[in-house]
């Protein structure tokens, strides 16, 4: 697959919060469209932001840098970033950098955006704004750390 696609939706299930569904691969040349896209999101005050990677096969470090540089303000404004649906090579890579302890992760989609319902009925994560996003998918099951993660798209 060559270059980067991004695409957003907003799924029916959890109206506030915004998926970035990312595929292709992410490095150096391809990195800046992620950054544009996620910083669009913020823009429009939307801090609850689920990262769909299932069809990304690499990240490099210019990749991961983009989620971890704008973390700290996205929590800042009470939401969170998190990543749903890495293929294993990529979590391998997410688990060897140690960034579980800085993101969460989830085996799919659904779950991940589930994760925010639960995290505001805590009184945790809330956003407010709006965008055109449509629905996404509805995968089901908590990140399993396994060096075999693949899923099947």
């Amino acid at each position: 697959m060559e270059g980067i696609n991004v695409s957003f939706s907003r799924p029916e299930t959890n109206p506030d919060v915004s998926v970035l569904s990312v595929q292709g691969y992410v490095d150096t040349t391809t990195s800046a469209e992620l950054e544009e896209s996620l910083k669009r999101l913020l823009k429009k005050g939307r801090y609850n932001i689920v990262v769909d990677l299932a069809g990304v096969n690499y990240i490099s470090s210019a990749g991961w840098g983009i989620f971890i540089s704008e973390i700290k303000s996205i929590r800042e404004n009470g939401g969170d970033l998190k990543l749903a649906s890495m293929i294993g090579d990529v979590y391998e890579v997410f688990e060897l950098l140690e960034f579980q302890t800085i993101l969460q992760s989830f085996d799919s989609l659904e779950e991940a955006i589930k994760s925010f319902k639960i995290a505001a009925a805590g009184g945790g994560a809330s956003s407010s704004g709006s965008g055109g996003e449509d629905v996404s998918s509805s995968n089901e099951g908590p990140r399993v750390p396994s060096p075999q993660g693949h899923k099947a798209e």
